[in-house]
């Protein structure tokens, strides 16, 4: 089982509450853990996921509250795209989401991981209004370039890189 860490913020529009949420850890394998955080860019709610390894991240943007309910769902759909945008092979894709078929929610665990959310958060929304507003910028681009955003917390590599080197390393 892997574990999605959501904010307080993310749990209350999710209806979830402390007695849903696993104390446990996650398990060690594949690429483990993510965090989860509801952000509003344009007043429209949207969630980011980082991974807590890699620091990969994606933004699924302009969601209902019926869809934020159903956040694993939400989370692998939008993971599957991104990794295929990525150039990622339809194996390496099969493989990560088998990781995620069964998902538990936690409270978020990383300060770190935390304070790299909020410095992406920023980046998206800066990168969204700046490229022509929520609906129409260039979404799938936005999402590559965050990803080949220099990051401090993996050694001062770009997450894509992170994730690729970790990939080939379970192959």
């Amino acid at each position: 089982m892997q574990l999605i860490c959501c904010t307080k913020k993310l749990q209350k529009e999710m209806g979830i509450g402390a007695k849903d949420l696993v104390v446990s850890e996650a398990e060690s394998s594949g690429l483990g853990p993510w965090h989860a955080n509801l952000i509003y860019i344009d007043r429209r709610k949207c969630v980011l996921f980082v991974n807590d390894a890699t620091l990969f991240n994606f933004l699924v943007p302009d969601i209902p509250r019926s869809l934020i309910r159903d956040l694993g769902r939400l989370f692998r759909d939008n993971l599957q795209c991104v990794l295929a945008e990525e150039g990622f092979s339809e194996a390496q894709v099969e493989k990560i989401l088998e990781q995620y078929q069964d998902i538990a929610y936690s409270g978020s665990r990383s300060r770190s991981v935390l304070g790299s959310m909020n410095e992406i958060a920023f980046c998206y929304k800066y990168a969204m209004m700046s490229g022509g507003g929520i609906h129409g910028c260039d979404f799938p681009g936005i999402i590559k370039n965050q990803n080949r955003m220099l990051m401090g917390a993996p050694d001062y590599r770009y997450p894509i890189e992170v994730l690729r080197a970790q990939c080939l390393s379970e192959e």
